[in-house]
């Protein structure tokens, strides 16, 4: 897979990204080096909860208050350590046609300790194939995609980075933001495509 990177990737602080497959992490790992934030599922995932967990990736049960609160005190002591940290905030990968509405929850750390916030969007494209089936969401069976996506050899991943980092005062005003900024790359990403 071959990755195209545009912008400045952070050295610190958070990164809210939208979501539209496994392949995101994998992607994001060598755009921008940080501790990931991930669904407690992924840690029992052949190969990949492997490598998230060599990786540092904090495993969130998002049913389980507790487990979110402890979530938020180690993203909490990585932004204090200067290690950037990459958030999912819609909480599940998508088709790629809209992002969702942004959690503002795992947001709170970053708003408490004051550091900035940068916003990057990902997408994906091969071609003959809209990027719908390059996503992996809902109910898709995860062997056959993966089989079906290492088949090819001609997608591309998009990751570009917001040019501006803020640093925010409150968590929902921060969601909505970020969810705008990500919304217009990712739209730009699509005319890119289809021109």
């Amino acid at each position: 897979m071959k990755v195209e990177r545009r912008g400045t990737r952070p050295a610190q602080g958070l990164i809210c990204s939208n979501h539209l497959s496994y392949l995101d992490i994998l992607v994001h790992a060598t755009a921008a080096p940080c501790v990931f934030v991930s669904k407690r599922e992924v840690n029992r995932w052949p190969a990949f909860g492997f490598f998230a967990r060599c990786g540092g990736t904090v495993f969130v049960d998002r049913q389980n208050r507790i487990s979110v609160e402890k979530v938020a005190r180690q993203i909490g002591v990585a932004l204090e350590a200067g290690v950037p940290v990459l958030l999912f905030p819609e909480g599940t990968s998508t088709d790629g046609a809209a992002v969702l509405r942004f959690h503002p929850t795992l947001l709170e750390p970053t708003i408490h300790l004051g550091a900035e916030i940068t916003a990057v969007a990902i997408g994906y494209r091969a071609r003959g194939v809209p990027e719908r089936e390059l996503c992996w969401f809902g109910d898709a069976p995860f062997a056959p995609h993966l089989l079906r996506t290492m088949a090819r050899s001609d997608v591309v991943a998009e990751v570009e980075f917001y040019p501006e980092r803020n640093a925010y005062s409150d968590r929902k005003l921060a969601a909505l933001e970020l969810h705008d900024k990500v919304a217009a790359m990712r739209k730009r990403m699509a005319r890119e495509t289809t021109v």
